[in-house]
């Protein structure tokens, strides 16, 4: 060797066998290492790209779930209405027929008093009749007994009118 290249100490041989030795050390890693390594981060990818599809597909499903469920809440808030609607129709109705049948009976019960009333009448002036009736009948009686003069005949009718005051 020369002193110069001594100094650069760059040997053909050398560096050519160095270069071989780095190909085949990386050849090597190449082989038992990189490929395992990337198949290992494959491998996490794709289970990573498959959790990721499977809560995508949940997040469909929930959201579906969701929509039916709303759905079916409508329904119900619906059929809660219309059987709200029903049962307010059949009261209204239950209410109308009980305030008519409570009209008929209180029509009903007037009617009764007031026939009654009119019988009631009735039979207070048939009464005051016989009554007056017997009282002309005393009256004329006791005309019938004593000659009248005037001061007798207004004493008969004070009387009378007291009777018929008392009477009533």
């Amino acid at each position: 060797m020369t002193g110069f290249e001594s100094f650069v100490g760059i040997d053909p041989w050398t560096a050519l066998f160095t270069f071989c030795n780095m190909m085949i050390t990386f050849a090597v890693l190449k082989k038992f290492l990189f490929k395992p390594v990337k198949k290992m981060i494959d491998d996490r990818q794709a289970e990573i790209d498959t959790m990721y599809a499977d809560a995508d597909a949940a997040k469909q499903k929930a959201a579906a779930l969701e929509q039916e469920y709303q759905q079916h809440l409508q329904s119900i808030r619906d059929e809660r209405d219309t059987l709200l609607r029903e049962a307010t129709a059949r009261a209204q109705k239950r209410e109308e027929e009980i305030v008519g049948e409570a009209r008929a009976e209180a029509a009903a019960l007037r009617a009764a008093a007031e026939a009654d009333i009119a019988q009631e009448r009735k039979k207070a002036v048939n009464d005051l009749k016989n009554e007056i009736g017997g009282i002309a009948v005393d009256i004329a009686g006791k005309v019938v007994e004593r000659e009248i003069n005037e001061t007798d005949h207004k004493a008969l009718i004070d009387e009378f009118i007291r009777n018929v005051g008392d009477a009533s």
